[in-house]
């Protein structure tokens, strides 16, 4: 990792740094985490350029820009950089994901880049099919392949939100492992601490999930499990998803809550138990969330998630797809209320000591003031 402080004596004035962040599935709340913290920097006059997934307007009708997420990305993300540009001369940029950046490897030879993702190409086609997404013809895969390579090639350092994702990179796309740090997206852990610990109770054990789509993440088979669990012990289930579940008893719908909302927090810290049986996800910062409200946390093994939610000490994991599993963890934790509170309680220190988002944002600052600083004339 490259140290500012080595090269401190070439800065004359703050870094002007751009960050093209995507705005597709979890990057949006990633994006409200890092404006709160960077802006605290006064080494830093930062500009944000947001990518959004959506198509609006007469770009609805335009045959391969509508339906080719690589290329709206990459023309949005052009012109963002062509506007920061006119305002000020860029020192670095940070984009994220790589996606964005394909297209803008000319901007990569002029300005020092950081890129930052939650997993690469290839793994995401590994995790295509809960996204709905297939892999291409072989010849377009090679092509792909080759752009993403020499992204990760040109960018100065490449920042990876787990460990499954830096190896990704490194075995995938043979970046070398000194290019490559871990810094998990994290969350406000401050804002998301119960007010008050939690302590046994005889009430009915409250579980809580948070998924936009409730049939990728989880939702509807945490669904079943708990109307197979409710004869045999007091179960309640907190749905949070866009999806249209329809309400019974003991369960609760939500929609409409905002990420990072009040009454988002209030039901992290009604809640017993956290759960996220997800068929298809890289690094979901809702299992930040509840482990810094103090929830024993249940979630699939797969791709970042077993880095967070570590078997038998922060939580349990389940098989995806896996209804007897979940079941089974499920019903092990609402048994055991000690296990609960002793399981949340690691599950927040390590939310606290590795997934902060301002701690992470400042470290992420740090690299991307060094590579800025090096580049300096």
């Amino acid at each position: 990792m490259l140290d500012p402080d080595s090269v401190e004596s070439k800065q004359r004035r703050p870094y002007r740094i751009g960050f093209v962040i995507e705005q597709a599935l979890g990057h949006h709340t990633h994006t409200l985490n890092l404006r709160l913290t960077v802006p605290e920097d006064s080494d830093v006059d930062a500009a944000f350029g947001l990518v959004p997934w959506s198509v609006r307007g007469f770009a609805r009708f335009v045959p391969v820009y509508r339906s080719n997420w690589t290329l709206r990305a990459g023309l949005r993300a052009r012109s963002l950089l062509r506007g920061m540009q006119r305002v000020a001369p860029l020192d670095a940029l940070v984009i994220h994901t790589q996606v964005p950046a394909v297209l803008a490897l000319d901007w990569l030879r002029r300005v020092p880049t950081l890129i930052s993702l939650d997993a690469t190409p290839i793994q995401y086609d590994e995790l295509g099919a809960a996204y709905g997404h297939r892999a291409g013809p072989a010849w377009l895969e090679r092509l792909k392949w080759r752009l993403n390579r020499a992204v990760f090639q040109r960018a100065r350092h490449v920042v990876a939100w787990s460990e499954w994702a830096r190896a990704g990179v490194v075995e995938g796309y043979g970046v070398a492992p000194e290019r490559v740090s871990v810094i998990p997206p994290g969350v406000p852990t401050a804002s998301w601490t119960r007010p008050a610990p939690r302590g046994q109770t005889d009430a009915p054990v409250r579980v809580l999930f948070v998924g936009g789509d409730a049939e990728r993440k989880g939702g509807l088979l945490l669904l079943e499990a708990c109307r197979r669990l409710r004869p045999l012990l007091p179960l309640e289930l907190d749905l949070v998803t866009r999806t249209r579940v329809a309400c019974e008893h003991g369960v609760r719908v939500h929609g409409g809550i905002r990420a990072n909302s009040s009454e988002l927090r209030e039901l992290y810290h009604r809640a017993d138990i956290f759960c996220l049986p997800t068929g298809g996800d890289c690094l979901p910062l809702v299992l930040a969330e509840a482990a810094a409200s103090g929830l024993p946390l249940v979630a699939t093994a797969l791709a970042g998630i077993p880095e967070i939610v570590r078997h038998g000490d922060t939580g349990l994991l389940v098989e995806r797809g896996d209804l007897t599993s979940l079941v089974d963890a499920l019903k092990r934790l609402a048994l055991d209320s000690e296990l609960r509170l002793s399981m949340g309680a690691r599950a927040k220190a390590l939310a606290v000591s590795e997934h902060d988002s301002a701690t992470n944002a400042r470290r992420l600052l740090e690299v991307v003031k060094g590579i800025a600083a090096v580049s300096a004339p």
